[in-house]
């Protein structure tokens, strides 16, 4: 069995300010820009990477939850509890000065962690975690 990863979900609570965190900001391509009605879905990915995507989704979009359900997802999603990515970097350094001069909100500079792991951390503008590792 050879599986890869496709896509990841990741939600938005401003489509134009997340489109312009991972297009202008990160570099990714927009693959698809996809709304209905007062809803947006963006599929962005970096450019050497065709099969890999990361979808910017409405959270709580899905008709099956109650909206007991849909309150408790915007209010984790408004405190950046509800989503996370990590991304992968060859230069982690010059990738942190570049997301800390566009204004990202940082968490964390780069550091060397105790398991091994050299990242950073910043919220993109819906409060996501997004991790960035060093590649060795």
């Amino acid at each position: 069995m050879t599986l890869s990863i496709h896509y990841a979900f990741l939600p938005h609570t401003d489509p134009e300010a997340s489109l312009a965190f991972y297009r202008d900001t990160l570099g990714f391509e927009v693959r698809k820009d996809v709304g209905y009605e007062n809803m947006r879905w963006i599929t962005v990915g970096p450019p050497d990477q065709p099969t890999t995507s990361i979808v910017l989704h409405p959270p709580a979009a899905d008709p099956t939850i109650s909206d007991d359900e849909r309150r408790t997802i915007l209010e984790l999603v408004a405190k950046g509890n509800y989503a996370a990515v990590t991304l992968a970097s060859d230069d982690l350094d010059a990738d942190f000065a570049r997301l800390e001069a566009s204004g990202a909100e940082v968490l964390q500079e780069p550091m060397d962690q105790d398991y091994g792991v050299r990242d950073c951390a910043f919220r993109d503008p819906s409060g996501n975690l997004v991790r960035i590792n060093q590649l060795d």
